[in-house]
């Protein structure tokens, strides 16, 4: 059984067919690609895997678990982790304090430990915080902890996002667009982190993203939707040369 299972969901906003029949199987240590153009329903998609949306039909599957109608919270502490399009880091917090927030759904101490400095409370506050000096050398980031976000630059604080996903400790890590506002160097460098991580942490990553050479180069299997549908699933070689994907992307010819 694949870590990641989605069967046959479909999602509608009124006469609006987001996503048709969408199914994906990934595994611990791949990367999936998915793209397509503007509209074609590729946030959507992650919103359902999710949980922030509820599919209208089909089912989903995290390490055999069935997540479809669990609550967002729910399926995050069952080893999902996310990015999304805009970076949203809380302002006025440092690196770490920002980090630190995505590791109180997973602490492990009783309401008494959340009034009172309990000896459960401060291992888990010590545990939180081992992980966060991880995570955020595994990003390139760990001499910046007192640093605020809103000071240090885009490509840094997209770091910064990846690294408070992980605090989650996910099976399943899903990048919605990370490249989004970066400048060709960081892109090279968010593509080297992104392959890094899956080979040494080895979950599975699926990857929403417009910059086609970014996706290109780092994807097992590429995902291809167009208007909620679909219309090619294979290598980035077989991707390419899809009439299908080359007609969606470029038109076609009268």
């Amino acid at each position: 059984m694949a870590l990641l299972e989605v069967k046959h969901i479909y999602k509608s906003f009124g006469g609006v067919k987001a996503i048709q029949d969408f199914s994906i199987e990934a595994n611990a240590g791949e990367i999936h690609g998915i793209i397509g153009p503007n509209g074609a329903g590729k946030t959507t998609i992650f919103n359902t895997i999710s949980g922030v949306y509820t599919a209208d039909q089909g089912q989903i599957f995290l390490d055999g678990k069935d997540i479809t109608k669990l609550e967002q919270y729910k399926i995050t502490r069952l080893g999902m982790g996310r990015t999304f399009q805009n970076i949203r880091l809380f302002k006025g917090l440092t690196v770490e304090e920002n980090v630190m927030c995505a590791f109180d759904p997973q602490s492990r101490y009783t309401v008494l430990g959340g009034l009172l400095p309990t000896p459960a409370r401060r291992r888990e506050e010590k545990r939180g915080r081992e992980l966060c000096a991880k995570y955020l050398e595994v990003v390139g980031m760990k001499d910046y902890l007192r640093e605020r976000p809103e000071n240090l630059s885009y490509g840094m604080q997209r770091r910064i996002e990846i690294a408070r996903a992980l605090m989650c400790e996910p099976k399943i890590l899903l990048l919605d667009e990370p490249a989004a506002g970066l400048n060709p160097t960081e892109v090279s460098e968010l593509t080297e982190l992104i392959r890094r991580i899956s080979k040494e942490i080895g979950f599975g990553i699926l990857l929403i993203e417009h910059r086609l050479e970014m996706v290109m180069g780092i994807s097992h299997i590429i995902h291809v939707q167009n208007f909620g549908q679909t219309i090619a699933v294979g290598t980035p070689d077989e991707v390419q040369h899809s009439p299908e994907v080359i007609e969606a992307y470029l038109g076609k010819e009268e």
